[in-house]
């Protein structure tokens, strides 16, 4: 009896010690992470004090600002405050589920009804409420033309390909596994193919705030892209902690070593974003060119089939990079088994 009290001793000790350690390194990485990216934007050149900028005969550049222009790019300005405003909605909702165990007594279908039922006021939004609630040309534009419909599909193609396909590098490679009870679609959960919709709508505006800030705030030039890439590398990285962290408490999705999926899981994961953040800034740039051109239509028009083209491209590099990791870690990959 003695001997088997000091080994729990000694094992919860060691669990301590282990969770001491995973909370110092995670520090220690983000903090520099901070500090760099603290670094860099102290030798920034601010817009408006740049030389050129008065002395120049053309137009002065846009404010430094988080979200698009309203009177240059009110579609995107209305589909960027609508998913901010709701995203402290469903992050609410989810976190009480958490918290109070509420899945505890689901069943698949249950699953999947609370899953849809977050994704779909960024699903049905382009269909029910196009102006966004905030004036968006989307109102006046057919359902097909609308920026928030290409966006949210954008989104899906994106969403879809992820669970399909780079799920199973984390079952492979960092032996994740869902437990929960599920229907499932090459073994993963249809649950999280709705739930990756609500989730990654949030976390690509939140990066084109932080982006957009850099590109409107500073002048152009080698420091600015030295800052731009660094922001895209640390936002992924802390984006994929921060999911990774606050889901730990839900005992149906687990890893093998979870300490390892905090570190080295969340470059991982990460590598989605540094690929998906630049992209998503940057799509569709031009829908509203024709307000912007006294009703003359310019710019290239991104129609539905260009944005699954789009979106496929991107998923297409991730895939490779993340197939690239998993060889040189030496791990088979194994899809569509449970």
């Amino acid at each position: 009896l003695p001997y088997n009290y000091l080994i729990t001793i000694y094992l919860k000790m060691a669990e301590k010690d282990d969770a001491n350690d995973v909370v110092l390194t995670m520090t220690a990485i983000l903090t520099t992470m901070a500090a760099i990216v603290y670094g860099l934007i102290t030798i920034q050149t601010p817009q408006n004090k740049s030389p050129s900028s008065s002395s120049s005969s053309l137009p002065p550049p846009p404010p430094p600002s988080f979200y698009p222009c309203p009177k240059t790019q009110p579609s995107k300005h209305a589909y960027e405050l609508y998913n901010s405003y709701y995203t402290p909605i469903w992050i609410t909702g989810f976190a009480i589920i958490v918290a109070f165990q509420l899945y505890e007594t689901w069943n698949a279908t249950t699953y999947n009804l609370v899953m849809l039922s977050f994704a779909l006021p960024f699903l049905l939004q382009p269909l029910l409420l196009p102006s966004a609630l905030h004036n968006s040309p989307d109102a006046q534009r057919p359902f097909h033309q609308r920026y928030a419909t290409k966006a949210n599909l954008w989104i899906a193609v994106y969403s879809f390909i992820g669970n399909y396909w780079y799920t199973h590098y984390f079952y492979s490679v960092l032996k994740a596994e869902y437990t929960m009870p599920s229907t499932r679609l090459n073994n993963v959960p249809i649950a999280m193919f709705l739930a990756t919709h609500f989730y990654f709508s949030s976390y690509h505006v939140f990066s084109n705030v932080c982006l957009r800030r850099i590109k409107t705030g500073f002048v152009g030039g080698w420091k600015r892209r030295i800052l731009y890439g660094s922001v895209v590398v640390v936002l992924s990285y802390f984006t994929a902690f921060m999911e990774t962290l606050t889901i730990s408490s839900f005992p149906y999705y687990s890893f093998e070593d979870r300490d390892m999926a905090y570190t080295l899981g969340s470059a991982f994961y990460g590598i989605y974003f540094l690929v998906s953040f630049p992209a998503f800034l940057e799509f569709d740039n031009d829908i509203d060119c024709d307000i912007t051109a006294n009703g003359k239509k310019t710019g290239k028009e991104v129609t539905l089939w260009d944005t699954v083209v789009q979106s496929c491209g991107y998923g297409m590099i991730i895939l490779c990079l993340l197939d690239f990791v998993r060889l040189q870690v030496g791990v088979p990959l194994i899809v569509g088994t449970m």
